[in-house]
Parts: structure tokens; sequence; C-alpha cells
């Protein structure tokens, strides 16, 4: 009976650590910062829509591309359209 209790205490402890390991490792490389990103986009979230802004495209009088997703009114939903928000979909 305790070699079996034994078995049932070590061979968890070893699955969780072959699960563990590669996850610190995931873990820190996803925290690691980009020196030059491609595009910032910077996502403000409001009551009930987003707003973006591309800080990288900066207009004439320096200010950044903005826009904002608001859901879709009822009265413009078409038969079989789901209402979505824009952030469902890829920016």
């Amino acid at each position: 009976g305790t070699t079996i209790e034994i078995l049932w205490t070590i061979f968890p402890s070893i699955i969780l650590m072959f699960i563990a390991i590669p996850s610190f490792a995931l873990l820190y490389s996803m925290d690691e910062v980009v020196v030059d990103p491609a595009i910032t986009i910077k996502a403000i979230g409001h009551q009930w829509y987003w707003t973006y802004e591309y800080s990288d495209y900066n207009s004439s009088d320096e200010q950044s591309l903005t826009f904002d997703s608001y859901m879709i009114p009822e009265d413009d939903l078409e038969l079989g359209q789901l209402r979505l928000l824009e952030v469902d979909n890829r920016v």
C-alpha cells in the first residue's frame, strides 16, 4: 500500500514539472519587449464602444489617426446579420 501511495504522489509531480517548465519559458518569452514595433495601436475602451489610435500615422497637425467602433443599429441590421462590434473582427 505504501509504494502505491508514493507512486501516486511522484508520478503526478513529474507530470506537473513537464507541464510547468515549458510554460515558464513561454511566459518569459511573452514578456519580452519589442524594441522597434512595426505598428503601434492604442485601444481605449468606453462604456459602449472602442476607440483606436494609430500614433504611427500622424497627420499634418500632429494628431494621430483615430476611429471609433460602434454597435450596428437595429434598423441597419439585415435579415440573419449578427449584431457585432468592430472589436469582434481583426484590426
